[in-house]
């Protein structure tokens, strides 16, 4: 939906107003009655950039997707956008893009369903705010919600780690993967190894292994079913990944199945179905077609985000003595990063990565993630990840921050060829945080291709610690308008800072 010049002034009595976002978002006065449309799993906004952004919501019914919005708060001057149509071939889901908004500013948005007779329903309102020059940005990041079993505890104030992510009031929030865990049933109650006992609220969708789309979307809506969430998603755009747990654990395209779990054996199926519940369910941008995740998503003159798929375009998990080259990112994506990169102006560029490179992740006797374990040359899938940094060497990438989850734990690691049987790359960070709400384990090995050194590492107290321990972890960047500084910083459960790096910027 293209908004006219004409239609944002109409809209905004305020120029340059605040890119801060309100703390929690409010249902517009109304009656719920229950022949209309309600907005059972809530609202977001997603992929936002200077000009352009996207809204969601699902309703319960078919319906059009009604949007009011606003530059001033003001929902007596909002202009009004009529969005597509949805029924059940979309799980009642719709989104609206939204383009030729303003740098800068800070919009409000309301969001119901009109059903077929013209009748609106339900109404809940939301934030979102424009990057724009000279100002300063923030975001947070994390992954791994609802994995191990550990659902929405009501005794613990549910997915409490979403609220803490929430009181640090970001510009954005990027989930680096694994938003569902469609392989992990969610009981009414788990032991945990510490003898406590993890209470967990349940549906149907989520007391199985996700086989059926219906089983896959259900894991969606289960994690909307928490205020935590619903009021994160409300203020704060999201940009989303996926990794392997929203189809299955480890999985790569062409895998059979011994899992006697599933009737269905042929991942490829369940990866498609699992493909279709993520693309309805999560609000981003489709500009090469409607089937592809990885993106960049630019947040003006400070920053931008090339988000990864290290699931779609993968080979069969080699052995850790596969000397040759495995595909992780696929040769397409591989030269679209590089290109892409290359072609940056901003000042960062985030490279959101759903797995680690020098974290050893094995699956079983097999290599899940990019290290192999092996001291040395790259072997596997490490060639494709050297091909990467040393093309960004050769073409003057500056200013790249990896930034993953996917490992339950917290760690800080720093890249320098000076320590890497490696060497052709120039140094460089990764962070990693998650999990969001689930177990915690930790530490992996590292691999010493590229020269990792651990400054900073935060894991279980036992593997799989519940929520309740206070070990979740989520990453928390701001970025300083005049001086370009990257100021990390990895939090707990609560908020509280447990490591922080201030990274000076490298002048072109």
């Amino acid at each position: 939906m293209n908004l006219s010049r004409r239609q944002l002034l109409a809209a905004s009595t305020v120029a340059g107003a605040s890119l801060a976002v309100p703390g929690v978002a409010t249902a517009a006065p109304n009656v719920v009655r229950r022949d209309r449309p309600a907005l059972p799993s809530g609202i977001m906004s997603g992929d936002v950039t200077e000009n352009s952004a996207i809204v969601w919501s699902r309703t319960d019914r078919r319906g059009r997707l009604v949007v009011d919005l606003t530059s001033n708060g003001r929902f007596d001057r909002a202009i009004r956008l009529r969005g597509p149509i949805t029924g059940p071939d979309d799980d009642f889901t719709a989104q609206l893009p939204l383009k030729g908004l303003r740098p800068g500013q800070r919009y409000d948005y309301r969001i119901a369903f009109e059903d077929s007779w013209g009748r609106r329903g339900e109404t809940l309102e939301g934030a979102f705010g424009t990057p724009g020059r000279n100002r300063g940005l923030s975001f947070v990041w994390t992954g791994d919600t609802a994995g191990q079993g550990y659902g929405i505890n009501p005794e613990i104030g549910g997915m409490a780690a979403y609220k803490a992510m929430h009181q640090t009031r970001p510009d954005f929030f990027l989930h680096s993967g694994d938003n569902i865990y469609a392989d992990g049933p969610i009981e009414a109650e788990l032991k945990v190894a510490d003898g406590t006992v993890w209470k967990n609220v349940v549906t149907e969708e989520v007391s199985k292994v996700a086989e059926t789309l219906a089983e896959y979307r259900g894991r969606y809506k289960y994690n909307l079913l928490d205020d935590n969430v619903r009021a994160l998603y409300a203020d704060v755009p999201i940009v989303s990944q996926w990794d392997d747990h929203e189809t299955l654990n480890n999985w790569y395209p062409g895998e059979i199945l011994t899992d006697d779990r599933y009737t269905e054996k042929r991942v490829d199926v369940l990866a498609a179905r699992a493909r279709k519940a993520f693309l309805e369910y999560l609000p981003m941008v489709h500009s090469a077609g409607r089937n592809r995740i990885y993106r960049k998503v630019s947040y003006g003159p400070l920053l931008d985000v090339f988000c990864l798929d290290m699931r779609t375009y993968r080979g069969a998990n080699p052995t850790p003595d596969t000397v040759g080259p495995v595909a992780m990112l696929g040769a397409e994506q591989a030269a679209w990063l590089v290109r892409e990169a290359a072609a940056s102006k901003a000042t960062w560029k985030v490279i959101a990565s759903d797995m680690p490179l020098g974290l050893l992740v094995p699956d079983g006797p097999l290599i899940e993630a990019v290290a192999n374990g092996v001291s040395g040359a790259p072997g596997g899938r490490e060639h494709e990840i050297a091909w990467v940094l040393s093309q960004f060497k050769r073409r003057k990438v500056r200013n790249t921050i990896w930034l993953t989850a996917d490992v339950h734990y917290a760690a800080a690691h720093h890249y320098d060829p000076s320590r890497a049987a490696y060497t052709d790359f120039d140094p460089f960070w990764e962070l990693v945080a998650g999990p969001v709400n689930a177990g915690t384990f930790g530490p992996n090995a590292l691999d010493s291709t590229f020269g990792p050194k651990v400054e900073f590492v935060k894991a279980a107290d036992f593997p799989s610690q519940s929520p309740a321990g206070g070990n979740q972890f989520f990453g928390h960047v701001s970025i300083d308008p005049r001086s370009g500084v990257f100021t990390a910083s990895l939090r707990n459960l609560f908020g509280t800072v447990l490591w922080s790096q201030d990274i000076n910027p490298a002048r072109h």
